[in-house]
C-alpha cells in the first residue's frame, strides 16, 4: 500500500516538474530579451546621455524583478526534484535497500550503555534503517534520541509520532526544503557568528541612506531637465561612493560572511514557516512549535534577513553596484539593516535551530511508523506492573520477512532469563530483538510484534567487548570493567540488563564460578534481564533462585544434517553443534 502511495506521489510531482521547467525556460528567454532590448536602446540613443541612463535605469528595475521571479521558479524546481528523490528512496527502502541513507558510523561509541552491542550505528544498522533526516543537526538529534536511554513520557512521544506519521505531504515538503541547506554551513557556526558579531556602522545610517536616495532622485531629475550639468551629476555620484567607501573593507567582510549563509537562512525561513503553519494536536509537537512562536513570527523575522541579504547581494554586480552605492548608499543601508537584525534576533536563533533539528529527527521516527504498517505500539504499563516486557510474535526490525521467525517472551519484574543454545541457533538475534524493542518502545515507536506490553526501563548491555592496546588494557580487563560498569549503574537505577556470555576471557572453571557469582550479584539489585550463555552449569541457578528462569534455542541434527527452528523455548538446551560443524567442515 505504501509503495503505491509513493509511486503516485512521484507521478504527480513529475507532472508538476514538467510545467515548472517550461516556466523556467520562458523566464530565461524573457531575461535575455530584456537584455537585448537594453543593448538596442543604448545603441539607438547613443549620444544622448539622459536617454542612455534612463534605459539603464529601466533595465536595472526590470532585471531585479525578473531575477527574483526566476529564482523562485528555480527553487520550485529544486523542491519538486527533491520530493521525487524522497519517494524513490522510500520505495527502495520498502524493498530492503536503505543504503542511500547516512549510517551514523561516526556516532559509534564502544563505551555506551548499549549502542555498540546492538549495532545501532554503521552499515546496515538500525540508525541507517531509521534515518530520514535531511539536516546534519537533525541527524545529530536523531542519534542523541537513540542513545539517550530516556524512558520518560512514552505515551506523549507515541501520540506525536502517530500524528506526524499521517502528515506525509508536510514531512516530505519539510525534508525537500531541508535538503537545500548548504552542508558546509553549520547552525553552531552561524549561532557563534551571530552571537559574537560587532556592529561598525554608526546610527546615522538609520536615516541617511533614505535622505540621500531622495536627494539623488532630485539630482537626477534636475539633470534630465537640464538644470544641472553632467559634471555636477558625477560629483554627486562621487560623494555617494566616498560615503560608502569609508566602510568598504568591513562591509566587504560582512558581505562575504552573510553571503555564505544566504541559502541557509532562506531554507530555515521556509522550514520554520512549515512548522508555524501546521496544525498540531499532540502535546509534544505543540511544545516544540511553541519554541518558534513569537510576535512577529520567527518566519517573518527570517524573511527580513533574507530580503536584506538579497538586497545586499546586488553590490556583487559591478555596474549595478556602482549606481546603487552612488545614488542610494546601498552598502551602508543594508549593512545597517543586517546589523540591526542581528542585534534584535541573536537571542532567539538557538531556539529556532533546536526546534528545526527536533522536528527533523521526529520525522524519521514518524516515517518508520508510517512505512511499517505491521508494527504495533506497545501498551505502556505502570510502575507497579508484574511484567517488564511481554511480547507476542516479536521479530528483529531488520530481518527479511521471508526468513524472520517470530517469538513470544514474557519477563517479569526482577526476573532474569538464562538462555542457552547451540551456535547459530538464534541467541544473539534474540538479544538484539529484545534490545531494539526496548529502545523503540522508549522512543515512542511502534515495535515489530503483533502485540506487546512494556513497563518503561533503561537498557544496558554487554554483548561485544573489545580490548584497547592504546589504553594498555587486555580483553579480559575490558570485560571486567564493563561488568563493573553494569553493576554500578544497576545499583543506582532500575535497568534491563542483557548479557551475552559472561567472562569469555578466562578458563571454563573460573568462568563458571565467576558467572554464577556475578548473576547472584545482579539479583541483589532491582534490575531484570536476559543472560545468554553456552555454560550449562549456569542453568542450575534456577533451582536456587526463584528469579531465574531457563530458556533455550535448539539445534536439530538428523541424518547428518543440521537445522534450526530459531524458536525460544523453556528449559535447557540439550544439543550443541560445535563438534558437528568442525567435523562437517573437515577441521577435525
Amino acid at each position: 500500500m505504501q509503495t503505491q502511495v509513493y509511486e503516485k506521489k512521484i507521478a504527480e510531482t513529475q507532472s508538476e516538474l514538467k510545467k515548472v521547467k517550461s516556466k523556467l525556460m520562458m523566464s530565461s528567454l524573457i531575461r535575455l530579451l530584456i537584455f537585448l532590448l537594453t543593448i538596442f536602446a543604448i545603441y539607438w540613443f547613443w549620444g544622448s546621455a539622459r536617454f542612455i541612463i534612463g534605459s539603464i535605469f529601466i533595465f536595472i528595475v526590470l532585471f531585479l524583478i525578473l531575477v527574483v521571479r526566476h529564482q523562485k521558479i528555480v527553487d520550485q524546481k529544486t523542491i519538486l526534484s527533491n520530493i521525487i528523490a524522497i519517494n524513490q528512496n522510500e520505495i527502495h527502502a520498502l524493498h530492503g535497500d536503505y543504503s542511500v541513507f547516512e549510517n551514523g558510523v561516526n556516532y559509534t561509541d564502544p563505551t555506551h550503555e548499549y549502542s555498540h552491542d546492538i549495532d545501532l550505528f554503521g552499515v546496515r544498522s538500525f540508525f541507517q534503517f531509521l534515518n530520514r533526516t535531511a539536516l546534519k543537526e537533525g541527524e545529530q538529534k536523531l542519534a542523541n534520541l537513540l542513545i539517550s536511554n530516556d524512558q520518560d513520557n512514552i505515551v506523549k512521544k507515541q501520540k506525536a509520532i502517530q500524528e506526524l506519521a499521517e502528515k506525509v505531504d508536510y514531512r516530505q515538503l519539510f525534508s525537500a526544503e531541508a535538503m537545500r541547506v548548504e552542508t558546509q554551513t553549520s547552525t553552531k557556526g552561524i549561532h557563534d557568528w551571530v552571537s559574537n558579531y560587532k556592529a561598525f556602522v554608526p546610527q546615522i545610517m538609520r536615516w541617511l541612506p533614505t535622505v540621500f536616495s531622495v536627494l539623488s532622485f532630485v539630482v537626477v531629475a534636475l539633470y534630465f531637465f537640464d538644470v544641472i550639468k553632467v559634471s555636477q551629476l558625477l560629483l554627486w555620484m562621487f560623494i555617494g561612493l566616498i560615503t560608502v567607501g569609508i566602510y568598504v573593507k568591513k562591509t566587504t567582510k560582512l558581505y562575504q560572511d552573510i553571503n555564505r549563509m544566504q541559502s541557509f537562512f532562506q531554507s530555515y525561513q521556509k522550514l520554520i514557516s512549515h512548522i508555524e503553519d501546521e496544525n498540531f494536536e499532540a502535546d509534544l509537537l505543540k511544545e516544540l512549535q511553541s519554541k518558534i512562536k513569537s510576535t512577529p513570527k520567527a518566519s517573518e523575522r527570517l524573511r527580513e534577513i533574507n530580503r536584506a541579504i538579497d538586497g545586499f547581494e546586488q553590490r556583487n554586480n559591478l555596474l549595478l553596484g556602482i549606481f546603487l552605492n552612488a545614488f542610494l548608499l546601498w552598502d551602508a543601508k543594508y549593512t545597517y539593516i543586517i546589523e540591526q537584525w542581528i542585534a534584535n534576533n541573536k537571542a532567539d536563533v538557538s531556539n529556532w535551530f533546536y526546534c528545526i533539528a527536533e522536528f527533523d529527527a521526529y520525522h524519521s521516527l514518524a516515517n518508520l511508523a508510517y512505512n511499517k504498517t505491521t508494527y504495533n505500539y506497545p501498551d505502556i504499563l505502570n510502575e507497579n506492573s508484574e511484567f517488564v516486557i511481554k511480547s507476542h510474535q516479536a521479530v528483529h526490525p531488520l530481518l527479511d520477512e521471508k526468513v524472520a521467525v517470530k517469538n513470544d517472551f514474557n519477563i517479569s519484574s526482577q526476573e532474569f532469563l538464562i538462555v542457552t543454545g547451540a551456535n547459530m541457533a538464534g541467541k544473539s538475534t534474540f538479544l538484539r530483538t529484545l534490545s531494539l524493542q526496548i529502545l523503540m518502545s522508549n522512543l515512542g515507536l511502534p515495535v515489530r510484534a503483533e502485540s506487546s506490553q512494556y513497563r518503561p526501563v533503561k537498557l544496558i548491555t554487554s554483548m561485544r567487548t573489545s580490548d584497547s592496546l592504546m589504553d594498555e588494557s587486555s580483553y579480559f580487563y575490558a570485560e571486567l570493567s564493563r561488568l563493573k560498569y553494569i553493576i554500578d549503574h544497576s545499583e543506582k537505577e532500575n535497568y534491563f540488563i542483557i548479557l551475552d556470555e559472561i567472562l569469555k576471557g578466562t578458563n571454563s572453571k573460573d568462568k563458571a564460578e565467576g558467572s554464577k557469582k556475578y548473576v547472584e550479584r545482579l539479583l541483589q539489585t532491582s534490575s531484570h534481564g536476559v543472560i545468554a550463555t553456552h555454560d550449562l552449569s549456569l542453568c542450575t541457578l534456577e533451582e536456587q533462585h526463584k528469579e531465574i528462569t531457563n530458556y533455550h534455542f535448539d539445534a536439530d541434527i538428523t541424518d547428518d544434517n543440521l537445522s534450526f527452528d530459531y524458536r525460544l523455548k523453556p528449559g535447557i538446551c540439550q544439543n550443541m553443534n560445535a563438534s558437528f560443524l568442525m567435523k562437517k567442515m573437515n577441521i577435525v
